[in-house]
């Protein structure tokens, strides 16, 4: 099968600045989607442990582990997870084709 996400160079880099911070026991951040926010739904990232999360889409690149939340499969198909920065901010930043809108903040899609 082909990887759900695609993540870019930046993504993989800020990823392991987090990861070499992470609670002892967390090798890997976890991706998913929470029902929330006033378009709908909005991107959740935590850390997690692989043993712990079995049944979730693991994507292993560069030394780093990225495992999917099942909830969250049918959102991020086709996406691309990047790490941005401006003049104002930094944050990680989701390319998704599914996606049919968002809020005017930007925190939040719908499908």
């Amino acid at each position: 099968m082909n990887q759900l996400i695609s993540i870019t160079g930046n993504a993989v880099n800020q990823i392991k600045k987090i990861m070499s911070d992470a609670p002892i026991g967390t090798d890997a951040l976890v991706v998913g989607v929470d029902k929330s926010g006033c378009s709908g739904y909005s991107y959740k990232l935590d850390f997690g442990k692989s043993a712990d999360l079995n049944n979730y889409e693991c994507i292993n690149k560069e030394g780093i582990k990225i495992l999917i939340d099942p909830k969250a499969t049918m959102f991020l198909l086709g996406s691309v997870m990047d790490y941005r920065k401006d003049k104002l901010s930094s944050r990680f930043v989701f390319d998704n084709p599914n996606e049919k809108g968002t809020c005017g903040c930007g925190e939040s899609f719908s499908i």
